[in-house]
């Protein structure tokens, strides 16, 4: 057999073979439309019937609303709220955590404040909230250094936005 000729034959079986699949994955595609369940709207994993991996550990009889975030919507919303003064530089609403950047007091301009709030559970509680609190002062060179900040300041940030929580879950509560 003749080189050309071989090229010819290999390169014809792979173009049918790619046809083939083509064909195939067109033939899936259009009986994937043909359900007789009728029209569907997004829906979570946690809304599918049967086995899934990605639920394991997770409660039954509270399962996540579609769309929802991660954290008790109050103490996420009231985070932003009470944090809103302080530049913010990460949020993540399934994971619980607000991060801000460096935020210095004007009547203070030689101290500096970061803001790390960890929420770690779905309902209105105390225990469910973690602020951490990070300070630097500025040294005559004109260089940030670490300083320990109180672990006053850290409650009364907690303590700002538990209130702002229950306030905002108070005028939620329709009568």
């Amino acid at each position: 057999m003749e080189r050309g000729t071989m090229a010819f034959e290999r390169g014809s079986v792979l173009r049918g073979v790619a046809a083939g699949v083509l064909a195939l994955s067109v033939v899936v595609g259009v009986s994937a439309c043909g359900s007789t369940k009728g029209p569907r709207t997004f829906t979570s994993q946690s809304d599918e019937p049967g086995f899934n991996p990605f639920n394991l550990g997770r409660s039954k009889q509270a399962p996540a609303a579609s769309g929802a975030i991660g954290v008790n919507g109050f103490l996420w919303r009231a985070s932003l709220d009470t944090l809103a003064f302080m530049p913010l530089a990460s949020a993540d609403p399934y994971g619980g955590v607000i991060v801000t950047d460096w935020y210095s007091n004007p009547e203070k301009p030689d101290e500096r404040f970061k803001a790390t709030v960890y929420i770690l559970d779905t309902r209105l509680r105390a225990d469910g909230l973690n602020v951490t609190i990070f300070k630097q002062v500025k040294d005559a060179n004109g260089t940030w250094s670490d300083s320990t900040a109180t672990e006053q300041t850290a409650t009364d940030v907690e303590n700002a936005i538990l209130t702002r929580a229950r306030q905002l879950r108070l005028s939620n509560i329709k009568n």
